[in-house]
């Protein structure tokens, strides 16, 4: 692979990298914007936010300059409310339901009004919710993800003492190491964590990983309870001649390295193909055109209709010189001196729809290639099969099973990617607060059976 360091001056990698989505400009700009809102009875948007935010509600606030009530009512609902309004594919939830949409009119700009009351927030250290007295009780959470940090979050409000382990050195699991760094800054991830463990009473254990320097048994011995939000995190490999040549990379091992080791840091190549096109696909394209790649071009086995990322996603890497290559998949990777130059694509085309109506791509058995000497692998993720399965919890392909948010093992529960396979960081947050609600009433129960049994003696 042509390793490129400091192709970019420093000012260029600032300007590649400088926030995608800007907030507003000024106070009245905001005012003017939440003015717009019809506040809608029964409002379409909240209902499309999978943590209930009550949107209405906030910018009604906003509109009546009441920053702290408004960033009150978003944090309520959704601790990392900061981030989502940054990440949260907002054209297919809130802004995607606005009613402005019949209309044929712009929607309103629900996440860039959410961000103006939520950076406040946390830039200020807002003081908006008080724990209540101490349980006495402790739970102990795998993972300072989304839904990590949303069930920690709860839990302590409600007088849990809770304690984090996280295998990283840094807090915010797929927020902090795999979103493009033009969409949110790894600065304003590690202050959205600070500003949710500054409520007290959580606590992060760094660099410690469940099945390495941790175990689920001394977790049960040591807490009342055990919260799984380990997230996903094992590359799909694709299966193909070449793979392991010099200059395949995985692209979430790619934008991990973009946001722990800085810009001039990642290697990148002249020629890249990225393999899939869901959002990390998108954000490993256009960084890759960002760092200073000539050529980028994104292979997809159907066509834009069936694309798992976003019409706004896509035009990001449009706008960005990305190509695209329908209706195509990777068959072969080849190279000289353990240095990938090709990878060989089969033509695809789409089957006729099954019973559910999805059309499978189908090989036609002509193939073309592309000139390269990187090549990003982005056709998903797998959970982490081998550790589910060490620990004896149930699971089906690694996707933890759990009833209502509890796992097979009494009083260890789970949520966020480790159960859904991968949804979005909002559906994280989520599955976080359903999980604390689930302890909550886990521990409750526990304790007047403890209490019962006290009686009966």
């Amino acid at each position: 692979m042509a390793i490129v360091n400091n192709r970019l001056t420093a000012e260029q990698y600032n300007e590649n990298f400088s926030d995608i989505h800007p907030p507003f400009e000024s106070r009245e700009a905001a005012l003017v914007e939440a003015n717009r809102c019809l506040f809608c009875y029964d409002a379409p948007c909240i209902k499309s936010c999978p943590t209930s935010i009550n949107i209405p509600k906030f910018i009604k606030q906003i509109a009546t300059d009441n920053i702290k009530g408004s960033a009150h009512t978003i944090f309520s609902a959704n601790i990392m409310g900061g981030g989502c309004s940054k990440v949260c594919p907002v054209e297919k939830l809130c802004e995607g339901s606005c009613v402005y949409n019949l209309m044929h009119e712009k929607p309103i700009a629900i996440a860039k009004l959410q961000r103006h009351s939520t950076e406040k927030a946390i830039s200020g250290q807002w003081r908006l919710f008080e724990r209540k007295p101490a349980t006495g009780k402790k739970v102990a959470i795998v993972g300072a993800g989304p839904a990590g940090l949303s069930c920690a979050h709860v839990l302590s409000r409600e007088g849990i003492e809770v304690t984090i382990f996280e295998k990283e050195s840094k807090g915010g699991g797929l927020m902090t190491y795999g979103i493009a760094a033009y969409k949110v800054t790894p600065q304003f991830c590690e202050d959205e964590v600070n500003y949710i463990t500054s409520l007290g009473g959580i606590h992060i254990q760094y660099n410690k990983e469940l099945g390495k320097n941790l175990s689920l048994p001394e977790l049960q011995r040591d807490y009342d309870a055990v919260y799984l939000g380990i997230g996903v995190g094992v590359a799909r490999q694709l299966d193909i001649p070449g793979e392991t040549l010099d200059g395949v990379v995985d692209a979430i091992q790619f934008i991990y390295e973009l946001r722990s080791k800085g810009y001039p840091a990642v290697p990148v190549g002249d020629k890249v193909a990225v393999i899939g096109l869901g959002m990390t696909a998108i954000d490993a394209a256009t960084q890759a055109k960002r760092l200073g790649a000539k050529e980028v071009t994104i292979v997809y086995r159907r066509t834009q209709e069936e694309m798992p990322c976003t019409e706004a996603e896509l035009e990001i890497a449009k706008l960005d010189g990305c190509k695209l290559q329908w209706l195509a998949a990777p068959k072969e990777v080849k190279g000289q001196d353990g240095k990938v130059q090709q990878l060989i694509c089969s033509i695809m085309q789409l089957s006729a729809p099954d019973a559910s109506g999805r059309r499978a791509p189908v090989d036609t058995g002509q193939t073309f290639t592309l000139e390269v000497d990187m090549i990003i692998k982005a056709a998903g993720q797998v959970p982490f099969e081998a550790l589910i399965t060490s620990e004896q919890i149930h699971h089906q392909q690694g996707k933890i099973i759990i009833k209502n948010n509890a796992t097979n093992i009494p009083g260890v529960f789970a949520g966020g990617d480790c159960v859904n396979g991968g949804k979005e960081v909002v559906d994280a947050v989520q599955a976080g607060k359903e999980g604390a609600a689930a302890i909550l009433e886990y521990l409750v129960g526990s304790e007047q059976l403890a209490v019962s049994n006290h009686q009966h003696k």
